[in-house]
């Protein structure tokens, strides 16, 4: 603890930290540009200058950059002082002297930390008369703007952009005034987190390409607290509305999870919301044409199959919310009711859950993950599957130079220091997995090997690590002296983490990082685990303990059937051929926002809310449930449109249109009926709760009865919706801005306060800045790990031996392998052509040369693609990109044959 003097009033603070950092989380006002709380001090800008003095008698004092000064006991400094405020000034009046006037026009008007920062110093005149400098903007994508006459050399972009998530395609050219932040030459940005520069950058340098096309001022926006649906981490975002379409997602922050960043596939892939080809109104098909149907008639239908006398059977979805799942499940029976994943991902996502339950191993959070001394990855393009996971992996990496700034007592937090004294030490990451991964570059050393191996591998480490797990036999010298290797090195560590998860396909490579873990915890209590699983609410539904899809579809295809299924394309999870089959004798009803092949078979169809348009609540990998809430209201833009939650009409199938119809009435339901929902409920505060009597506002307080927001429909403006399902109004009214900043976290639907409009703001919500925010981080465990450590698994599988066929391991992408993110215009634009890999010993045995066309015959299926032959492939594998046009729903671990095309 430390005790310091800001004009005048002391402050107990826990020291350690800059002077900057110090004061803006005593909630003290401070401009700032070069400095980010994640990407440390360098002093670049001079913006953040405070006068210092020595001691109480001290009257003259002195500038420093409180960035670049520590936080130390009975240190004395100004804010308000006038020579300091009169260089903050100086300084700003130095930017400007190139920076456009173009507030008008730019994209970050209202928006912008410069905007900010130039109100707080008090500088208000632009006396430069004469030419600006003037640059070349670059084409850098389908995602980002580039405008760089409004650059202030901050030096953010870079930093970020290579140090923070490693990068290698964006740079910094020229010198002294001169310099320019961008690519050696026009093209994508190529690393996965890119879009982060839209609100790292405290200008209008780097913007938000897709938010360009369907631009809308900050203040005419409506938004939602949410959480993002591209994977399985749970990342809080901020979607903004406007006209009834999402015109941008933003980072929520959350201390544990995504901090204050996210992946592109989570701020870009949106667009499937706003699609032009959604169900809109309920539907029925008659001889083969599906028609628009009245809500009422269309339901009482859908009542009469029901209640045909016909077994009716369900199937969820993991990319459903739990109460959706819930309904559909109070619907059918719990019998009837199947989670909607397939046998092999129902199968791995219950081990996961296990492994989670059993304990005693933490389940890991990216905020954990960062202080990792050693980490084992086994198995898992955590890039791909989990991505926010891979970006917490380069900070375990960097934390190297913490350990060796704190050897030489120098502050870690000063960026220059630090990286001297690391000269690119990291700590080291094992990067084990069948083909070579995009975070390949931090890793100490890497290993590729088909599944089975790969857990002879884990278990392997295990062994060394604790002899009573199970021994491998027959294990090659080079994988034994590598596992040696990574056991030591996860034993002499402080913090050791493991990852896997689901990515192989492979239960025998998640027991074994589970025994990993187990081994490390007697000598270890910090040693972690972080199993990703495949999609955003996979373990929530996982807690149901229902019938795999392919149980519930051997059903439907035995005996006449009405089959409800909700927010799930069954022919992206299985062969067609399997489908059509179980469904030509069911009454197909179909609950979805997108128009899927499944929803095109349907005989009802019943147009869901997209996570924009509801309320639900979704289970991230960790066993965190997390509430996501209503961002605009389809109907109040278009009263023709009849999207509502699947929740909900299923609840109106159920109990007829007088049903409860309440999203608190769901969830209360929900964990009543299943024990292992306990504590759901609080995941955010009911629909009950005001602050002084108010609800909390949707949109900024500068939303003025002035911004009509129908006025491109009609002149007159109609009361907004009324939410009866949750503490958020669909307007400015309501608790907002500095009244609000004690609103719960779970109930923040952007960041804003009094002079900090743009993403900066949030410091203004967090405890201290960069930890969590005032009254916790939003979500409720769900999962509560053993004390005691379980038995070891010892189910060693063989090794693999090619025989003729290659096995298949699937391959993700960050970019197609999600189902919905897919669905957008520029994700599309990221998403590579498709291809099988193949090894190269494979490819000469096959006489296949690289982008040859293969023939591939695979669970009774034969399709086409063009060879990729790639060196780190290890033979007799097969990789298959999951989710890319022309391949087939992948079952890991099958035997392909492959013949040269003809």
């Amino acid at each position: 603890m430390a005790t310091i003097h800001v004009d005048g009033k002391q402050h107990e603070v826990k020291g350690g930290e800059n002077l900057l950092q110090t004061c803006l989380s005593l909630g003290l006002d401070i401009p700032y540009f070069c400095w980010h709380p994640a990407l440390d001090s360098v002093g670049a800008c001079r913006q953040c200058a405070v006068k210092q003095y020595k001691d109480g008698d001290d009257k003259q004092g002195r500038i420093v950059m409180s960035c670049m000064t520590p936080t130390t006991d009975n240190t004395w400094i100004s804010i308000d002082d006038a020579e300091a405020k009169e260089f903050r000034e100086t300084i700003i009046s130095f930017l400007m002297t190139n920076h456009p006037h173009d507030c008008p026009v730019c994209e970050e008007g209202g928006h912008c930390h410069l905007q900010d920062m130039t109100v707080m110093t008090g500088h208000h005149n632009r006396e430069y008369r004469f030419n600006k400098r003037t640059h070349r903007n670059q084409d850098l994508g389908p995602f980002i703007g580039h405008e760089m006459n409004r650059c202030i050399s901050c030096y953010r972009c870079v930093r970020f952009y290579n140090d923070y998530a490693g990068g290698t395609d964006l740079g910094v050219f020229g010198s002294a005034a001169n310099v320019y932040f961008g690519r050696e030459k026009d093209g994508t940005l190529e690393n996965e987190f890119s879009g982060n520069l839209t609100e790292v950058c405290p200008t209008g340098v780097f913007t938000d390409k897709t938010h360009s096309e369907r631009y809308t001022r900050k203040w005419d926006m409506q938004f939602a607290p949410s959480i993002c649906a591209s994977c399985s981490v749970g990342c809080n975002i901020s979607p903004g509305e406007r006209y009834g379409e999402v015109r941008r997602i933003e980072n929520r922050y959350h201390g544990e999870l995504n901090g204050y960043f996210l992946c592109d596939r989570g701020r870009f892939g949106y667009g499937y919301v706003n699609g032009k080809d959604r169900p809109r109104q309920l539907a029925v098909t008659k001889d083969g044409r599906r028609e628009a149907m009245d809500t009422g008639d269309a339901l009482d239908f859908i009542r009469q199959q029901l209640k045909a006398g016909k077994p009716v059977l369900g199937i969820g979805s993991p990319r459903a919310s739990i109460e959706s799942n819930h309904a559909l499940r109070e619907l059918v029976g719990a019998a009837n009711f199947s989670n909607g994943q397939t046998a092999q991902d129902a199968a791995l996502v219950s081990l996961c859950l296990d492994v989670l339950r059993q304990g005693p191993a933490k389940c890991a959070t990216p905020l954990s993950m960062e202080d990792a001394d050693a980490v084992l990855v086994l198995g898992e393009d955590v890039l791909a599957t989990a991505p926010r996971i891979a970006l917490a992996l380069r900070q375990a990496a960097r934390g190297k130079a913490d350990t060796l700034c704190a050897e030489k007592k120098v502050p870690d937090w000063q960026a220059a220091s630090s990286a001297d004294i690391a000269q690119r030490q990291l700590n080291p990451v094992f990067v084990a997995t069948p083909a070579k991964t995009r975070f390949d570059d931090i890793a100490a050393a890497t290993h590729r090997a088909a599944a089975p191996d790969l857990a002879r591998l884990g278990y392997a480490i295990a062994h060394a690590l604790d002899s009573s797990s199970p021994a491998v036999d027959g294990l090659d010298a080079r994988t034994a002296e590598l596992a040696q290797r990574i056991a030591a090195t996860l034993k002499a560590a402080k913090r050791p983490l493991v990852i896997s998860g689901t990515g192989c396909g492979d239960a025998a490579v998640i027991q074994a990082a589970a025994n990993i873990a187990w081994a490390l915890q007697a000598s270890h209590p910090a040693a972690e685990i972080c199993l990703a699983v495949p999609e955003a609410n996979s373990i929530g539904v996982a807690l149901f303990e229902a019938a795999d899809l392919e149980t519930m579809l051997a059903r439907a295809a035995s005996e006449p059937s009405v089959l409800v299924v909700v927010e799930n394309d069954l022919y992206a999870r299985l062969p067609a051929a399997q489908v059509d089959a179980a469904l030509s004798k069911a009454m197909l009803i179909v609950l979805d926002h997108q128009d899927t092949r499944t929803a095109q078979r349907a005989q009802a169809l019943l147009p869901a809310a997209s996570f924009a348009e509801g309320d639900g609540t979704l289970v991230n990998y960790e066993g965190r449930a997390q509430r996501y809430f209503q961002n605009f209201d389809p109907a109040y833009y278009n009263r023709s449109i009849a999207t509502a939650e699947s929740w909900r009409w299923l609840d109106r199938l159920q109990n007829g249109d007088a049903a409860r119809e309440n999203l608190d009435d769901v969830l209360a339901q929900a964990e009543a009926a299943l024990p292992a929902l306990k504590g759901i409920v609080s995941a955010a505060p009911n629909a009950s709760f005001r602050i002084k009597g108010m609800k909390i506002a949707r949109a900024p307080q500068r939303q003025s009865g002035r911004t009509a927001a129908r006025a491109n429909i009609f002149v007159h403006e109609p009361r907004s919706t009324q939410d009866a399902d949750s503490a958020l109004s669909f307007s400015m009214e309501g608790v907002n801005g500095a009244s609000g900043i004690d609103r719960p976290p779970e109930l923040l639907p952007f960041a804003w306060a009094p002079g900090w409009n743009s993403p900066q703001a949030w410091n203004k919500f967090q405890s201290e800045v960069g930890g969590a925010l005032r009254g916790g981080d939003p979500g409720v465990q769900l999962l509560k790990a053993s004390a005691s450590r379980p038995p070891f698994y010892t189910a060693v599988p063989a090794a693999w031996a090619p025989n003729g066929v290659l096995r298949v391991e699937p391959l993700y992408q960050h970019f197609g392998s999600e189902e919905l993110s897919s669905l957008a215009e520029p994700i599309q634009k990221r998403i590579p052509a498709s291809y099988a890999a193949i090894s190269v010993g494979d490819a000469a045995r096959l006489g296949v040369n690289h982008a040859e066309r293969i023939d591939i015959t695979l669970d009774g299926q034969t399709f086409s693609l063009p060879a990729r032959v790639r060196p780190d492939l290890p033979a007799g594998v097969l990789g298959l990109p999951v989710g890319l046009a022309g391949v087939p729903p992948l079952k890991a671990g099958s035997g392909a044959t492959v013949t040269k095309g003809g």
